[in-house]
């Protein structure tokens, strides 16, 4: 009775899974390794898409369809760009930063308040104008990079692909950005500050849109008591605007400044107290901004202003980036896309020092 138990099918397949010698080693069907293809993703399905081009998830945000390549990176990535940027292109860390959604961004600014007037309290309340509206109509440009990388280099397991990425994007994003808020035509990328129109008129006088500025009283340097024109163009700057002014001029310029004393032999700048403080000239901050021109003549080398008020920058708050492993073979090209515009909001809230005689 034993031996036919044990020679029948069900145990036989029974000590299969129990451990049956085949082959003189025991074998166990359920210890055999698990196919790499079944093994579940860790996570990472975009550093996959980096890699070989297989993807696990997509997200549009351009709309375009899966076969053309453009999905938009992940949260993470693109939250890293964006702090880089702020970091590295003085003018976005100091600006009027907007998200929208399509390249018709419009902004409406009042140029001028409700009048009003006194009365006693049986006299008669006549009209009074309305205020002015202007439209506000920042020009937008697509900014791109295109890093590449060797597909050895992408199957190194040890190499970061998404800080080398957005650390490459994030470099050539905040060099463009910096120059175009600065000094950009306006034509297929943003409007800089200093392409404005120019006047020497007062507020209240210029026409809309236009900047004041102050002459240095040489042309190309400063005139005699230097510090006397600095302080006449923070003064320049009405008081509401005053609170949040900011300096702005590259380091060549500021070298300059801060070899300035006043009579009693008084630096006029003053070095930030602690780490994360601004160093202040006469009180306001300082930014470095190496696309600001250099002293010479007729140059505006020294801005000073309320840029949260005075300049807006509208971008749209996705980054693209389309994966090309075909048209440079052995790399693989990362295409990336940004829509960014900028222009001057509020001609009243920055001021120009230009270094003429007059």
């Amino acid at each position: 009775m034993t031996d036919v138990m044990a020679d029948s099918p069900e145990n036989a397949f029974s000590g299969a899974f129990s451990g049956v010698e085949m082959g003189g080693a025991p074998q166990y069907a359920g210890a055999r390794p698990v196919l790499s293809g079944a093994r579940a993703p860790g996570g990472a399905a975009f550093e996959g898409f980096l890699r070989s081009g297989a993807v696990i998830e997509m997200k549009s945000f351009t709309g375009v369809s899966g076969d053309a390549g453009g999905y938009a990176v992940p949260r993470e990535i693109d939250a890293q760009v964006d702090a880089t940027l702020r970091a590295i292109s003085p003018i976005r860390g100091i600006a009027n930063v907007v998200k929208v959604g399509s390249a018709g961004y419009r902004k409406l600014v009042t140029t001028g308040g409700t009048p009003s007037g006194w009365a006693a309290e049986a006299d008669a309340r006549p009209g009074t104008n309305t205020p002015v509206f202007a439209e506000i109509a920042p020009p937008m440009g697509e900014l791109y990079a295109n890093p590449s990388a060797s597909q050895a280099m992408l199957d190194d397991a040890l190499f970061d692909v998404e800080g080398w990425l957005a650390g490459e994007i994030a470099m050539e994003f905040a060099r463009a950005e910096g120059a175009a808020f600065v000094g950009g035509s306006g034509t297929a990328r943003p409007r800089g500050f200093l392409q404005a129109p120019t006047a020497a008129t007062a507020d209240g006088v210029r026409a809309f849109g236009t900047l004041q500025y102050l002459a240095s009283g040489a042309a190309g340097d400063f005139a005699s008591n230097p510090q006397d024109r600095l302080i006449d163009l923070v003064q320049s700057l009405r008081g509401p605007y005053r609170q949040n002014g900011t300096w702005v001029m590259n380091s060549a310029t500021l070298a300059r400044i801060r070899k300035f004393k006043t009579s009693d032999g008084a630096f006029l700048w003053t070095p930030g107290l602690s780490a994360g403080q601004p160093a202040t000239l006469l009180g306001y901050p300082v930014v470095e901004a190496e696309d600001m021109p250099d002293i010479a003549a007729g140059a505006f080398a020294i801005a000073f202003g309320d840029f949260r008020s005075g300049y807006l920058i509208a971008e749209r708050s996705e980054t693209a980036i389309l994966r090309d492993p075909y048209s440079n073979k052995p790399f693989v090209n990362f295409y990336a896309t940004k829509r960014v515009g900028g222009c001057v909001s509020n001609s009243e809230a920055i001021k120009l020092l230009k270094f003429s005689a007059s």
